[in-house]
């Protein structure tokens, strides 16, 4: 009797498994292009983030309020986290394209994934 029972339960088993189709769909990754207004929180203290995709350079302009002028590579830090984090697919990093540039105290960067 406890055979039978081992052999059916083997065959539902065998049966269960056969029976199930998985369907496992894989799309591109694509980078995020709408607009977005963030705030980052970096060492302590929060930072206004805008960011806005620009077509014909192919990147990223990158604006951080509340940074001095001499905090050109906390701007690149966070430009480059914030990228990654809200924009970029899986795997990939904001890269920097350029120098950034400081002017009427925000700092402007220009990024995009790789």
């Amino acid at each position: 009797m406890k055979k039978i029972a081992l052999v059916i339960c083997a065959i539902a088993l065998l049966g269960a498994c056969s029976s199930s189709k998985v369907n496992i769909n894989r799309t591109a990754a694509t980078v995020q292009t709408a607009p977005r207004s963030e705030p980052i929180y970096y060492n302590g203290k929060t930072y206004q983030l805008d960011y806005v995709y620009v077509e014909g350079k192919g990147a990223f302009d990158m604006k951080v309020s509340g940074l001095g002028p001499k905090q050109e590579q906390d701007a690149m830090n966070i430009t480059t986290s914030a990228l990654g984090y809200f924009v970029c697919p899986d795997g990939q990093h904001g890269r920097i394209m350029g120098l950034p540039i400081y002017v009427e105290r925000k700092w402007t960067v220009y990024a995009k994934c790789a």
